[in-house]
């Protein structure tokens, strides 16, 4: 709405009352983005290039520049704008959806016409709550009235032209909080997401691939064309869909059995194809496979050479007369060329041994399982057993707590004191069994580890007694080439220390150990080792052999290790 104009004299006047300087800053708008409709007049005219005595546009106005604020004159009352210098008032953060303005510093004698007088040129009023204490709550129609609003913040108002005190007060309008303003905005809210989620489905049931065609029912005719198609291979994928609907809706009888019998051997003559198809592309597999090692190698070659080069660069004799910089750039080339280099060549190193890993898997023979220990398969199962137990037992008692737990919640009442100590027995019962479930659990895995490592161990054992039967060949060639020797094999026997089987394979044994350690091991060693072998042996009949002369190469031995671990062997073949 439109409100008559001021003239020049009374803007003076009204000035010099609040004790402000006029200011008549021409051209200046009164809000950037303030509607126009507000009808808040300058009474000056703005300053154009076609005034007199101006040929220039004027500067523009800073954003910093304070607003100018009018004088408003409605049909009962004035309104004269704040001071320009003082700061802007405060105001509340802007709840959501908000219409409803709170207006403080009302006139004591304004009435309702009067705030609907000044007010309405906002915008459509709907509602006005006035209290009895000069302050009142304004609903507009739109949110953006409530801007329009929150400008005449700070105005003094003046009922007609009395100066008294109850027809004179400072507007202060404010954000509000009100019920409806939230409720249509959670409305509005709501209505947005319906038509967002209906905009989204829209848009999925567009994107959405179309349904498949359905599958004919059986017939003859149909039957003999899903034949045809499935000894096509570029048709194969449909006619199977089609065979597998077929048999799944039970199209398959007495009369169509043959019929559906040769579709699926049709079906089944295609396995042949699609195994000389993998062939075919495993085969191009290891082309290209064996094509990029070849590049990659040469590649490494390549970098090679350009390391080789920056090394020799690098030497005293050409060093010398390269400039700081290039030094400089050199070093930096150089250690990126070798981290390249690295890379590549561990690229190409596992590759190989990927090659390696499948040859060897590919070579190695199917061996047959030793067998394990009875005594640690039987600790395994008991404790396997035990474990077992324990847990079922833990189940129980946890069942037992749920059991007792659900029932106090269904009398709700206090609980009695006997059933306290039996939760609390329980619960104790069940810390022990887990203590104790773990304590197993321990145990289990040390048999385990120990089942391991006697497996380790029947490993090198029959490492050795493979070596101890390639000497024993050896051993034999040797006797036999010693027959006609001076000094026969029996007089050697019967002039021998060795005096039972056992003896000969401890002696043989600790030969073939000493020769597998060509620097000598101590007395300790050997014992432990042996005893590892054999747990009947003691130290001390170990002790017993190495304490002979004969066997540990005294300077007054008449055989030689090497004799005795021959004679030793013989010894066990014979008996």
């Amino acid at each position: 709405m439109t409100l008559p104009m001021s003239d020049p004299t009374a803007w003076a006047t009204a000035m010099n009352n609040l004790g402000m300087a006029p200011l008549g800053i021409a051209g200046q708008p009164i809000l950037p983005d303030f509607d126009p409709a507000l009808g808040m007049m300058t009474g000056i005219p703005p300053i154009t290039p076609m005034m007199p005595g101006l040929g220039i546009v004027p500067p523009p106005i800073p954003p910093d520049m304070p607003v100018v604020k009018e004088i408003i004159h409605c049909k009962s009352c004035t309104l004269f704008p704040p001071n320009p210098n003082l700061p802007p008032p405060a105001t509340r953060e802007r709840p959501p959806g908000c219409k409803t303005v709170f207006v403080g510093g009302l006139p004591e004698n304004g009435t309702e016409q009067i705030i609907v007088e000044v007010f309405e040129q906002c915008g459509e009023i709907i509602a006005i709550r006035k209290s009895k204490k000069n302050f009142c709550h304004i609903r507009f129609a739109e949110e953006y009235m409530v801007d329009k609003a929150l400008y005449l913040s700070g105005y003094r108002i003046r009922l007609g032209s009395s100066t008294d005190k109850k027809d004179t007060g400072r507007l202060h309008v404010d954000f509000a909080q009100a019920r409806d303003d939230l409720y249509e905005w959670e409305c509005k809210q709501r209505m947005l997401a319906r038509e967002e989620r209906h905009r989204r489905r829209m848009e999925e049931e567009r994107l959405r691939p179309p349904s498949p065609p359905p599958v004919v029912h059986y017939s003859d005719h149909e039957c003999s064309i899903v034949a045809e198609k499935l000894k096509d291979d570029s048709k194969f994928s449909e006619a199977v869909q089609t065979l597998l609907t077929w048999i799944e809706r039970g199209e398959v009888n007495r009369r169509s059995a043959n019929n559906f019998y040769s579709m699926i051997q049709s079906a089944n003559s295609h396995v042949r194809r699609l195994v000389n198809e993998k062939a075919a592309h495993e085969k191009d597999m290891e082309e290209a496979k064996e094509k990029f090692k070849q590049a990659l190698s040469g590649i490494l070659i390549q970098f090679e050479q350009i390391v080789a080069v920056y090394h020799s660069a690098s030497k005293q004799k050409a060093w010398d007369h390269f400039t700081k910089a290039q030094r400089k750039n050199i070093s930096v080339w150089c250690k990126q060329a070798e981290e390249i280099r690295n890379i590549h060549n561990d690229e190409l190193m596992g590759i190989r041994r990927e090659e390696e890993m499948e040859m060897s898997d590919d070579e190695i023979e199917e061996t047959t399982e030793t067998k394990e220990p009875e005594e640690s398969v039987s600790q395994a199962e008991a404790l396997k057993e035990e474990n077992d137990s324990l847990r079922w037992q833990l189940d129980a008692y946890r069942n037992e707590v749920e059991l007792l737990k659900q029932e106090q919640g269904k009398a709700h009442r206090e609980d009695d004191p006997n059933k306290e100590q039996q939760l609390k027995l329980l619960q104790q019962a069940l810390q022990g069994m887990q203590q104790h479930l773990l304590k197993v659990q321990e145990e289990y895995k040390r048999k385990e580890a120990e089942l391991e490592k006697i497996k380790d161990d029947k490993l090198q054992v029959e490492k050795m007694l493979e070596n101890l039967k390639e000497k024993e060949s050896c051993a034999s060639r040797l006797c036999a080439s010693s027959q006609d020797s001076d000094y026969p094999l029996e007089k050697t026997l019967n002039s021998s220390p060795i005096k039972s089987e056992r003896e000969a394979l401890l002696v043989g044994i600790i030969s073939t150990f000493l020769h597998v350690h060509p620097f000598g091991a101590s007395i300790e060693y050997i014992c432990s080792y042996l005893h590892r072998l054999d747990n009947k042996t003691s130290n001390a009949d170990t002790r017993e052999v190495l304490g002979k002369p004969e066997c540990v190469g005294h300077p007054t031995s008449k055989i030689s290790l090497r004799r005795i671990f021959l004679l030793s062997l013989n010894l066990h073949i014979r008996h």
